[in-house]
């Protein structure tokens, strides 16, 4: 995955927010923003696990616990 251009997008990004905008709700889009960047990357480096590994793993843990 290409480097975005970060000055780029955070336009793009104030551009399709409302005017009203807080600081807070900027801190938040900026948050949800680099997670959603950090999800696409471990995507692509195949550090993720399909659905069936995560509910096989979450059955294992939900029998620890009972």
């Amino acid at each position: 995955m290409n480097q975005p251009n970060v000055k780029a997008e955070m336009i793009k990004m104030l551009d399709a927010l409302p005017d009203e905008l807080t600081w807070g709700d900027l801190q938040y889009h900026i948050y949800v923003r680099q997670k959603i960047e950090r999800g696409m990357q471990a995507v692509e480096a195949g550090r993720t696990f399909s659905q069936e590994e995560v509910e096989k793993h979450f059955e294992e843990l939900m029998k620890k616990w009972r």
